[in-house]
C-alpha cells in the first residue's frame, strides 16, 4: 500500500484529534493493513495493534467469532467481519476496529469467488460490515482491501465525531 500514505495519514489525524485509537483484525490481508498503518511515522499515537486471524480457529478462539456464525454464514461473510471487528476492539481496548475477511484468490472459498471481501468496522456507534467485489490478482485484492478499509473508516470518522 506504499504511496497511499495520505489516506492513512488522514485517518490517523482524525483518530488523534479525538484521542481515539485503532486496532485491526485481518484474515485475507495477512497483516498488510497493520503494516500500512504503522508505515506512517507517529502511528503509535493511535494504533494499538492487531490480530492476524488467518485460520478459522483463531477467528473463533482469539477474536470470539461465534461458532454459529462460522457454521451458518461462514468466515467469508458480513457477520464474520463484524464479529472480528467487535472481538479485536474488545481484546485490545481500542476506540475503533477494522477487520478484513474474504477471498484473495486465486480459487473459490465457501462458494465465493476471488475478490469477495468484507470489511468490518466497530466503534462507539456500533458495528457494520461492507461487502466489496474486487478484481485483480491476489496481491491487488489484498492491497485494494486495505485501501478501501482505510477509506471506509476515514469517511465514517469524517461524518461523525470520532470519540462520540
Amino acid at each position: 500500500m506504499s504511496g497511499e500514505q495520505g489516506d492513512v495519514h488522514e485517518l490517523l489525524r482524525l483518530l488523534g484529534d479525538s484521542d481515539a485509537t485503532l486496532s485491526v483484525a485481518e484474515s485475507l490481508t495477512g497483516g498488510l493493513l497493520a503494516a500500512a498503518v504503522t508505515e506512517v511515522p507517529g502511528a503509535s499515537a493511535a494504533f494499538v495493534g492487531g490480530v492476524v486471524a488467518y485460520a478459522t480457529r483463531v477467528k473463533s478462539e482469539v477474536l470470539g467469532v461465534p461458532a454459529e456464525v462460522v457454521a451458518t454464514d461462514g468466515v467469508v461473510s458480513a457477520s464474520c467481519a463484524e464479529a472480528m471487528a467487535v472481538g479485536v476492539r474488545a481484546l485490545l481496548g481500542s476506540t475503533w476496529a477494522l477487520s478484513t475477511t474474504g477471498v484473495a484468490g486465486p480459487g473459490i472459498q465457501e462458494g465465493r469467488a476471488a475478490g469477495t471481501v468484507f470489511v468490518g468496522i466497530a466503534g462507539p456507534d456500533g458495528v457494520t460490515a461492507v461487502r466489496l467485489a474486487l478484481s485483480g490478482n491476489r496481491w491487488e485484492i489484498q492491497e485494494e482491501t486495505c485501501r478501501r478499509a482505510v477509506d471506509l473508516l476515514r469517511d465514517r470518522l469524517g461524518d461523525t465525531r470520532v470519540g462520540e
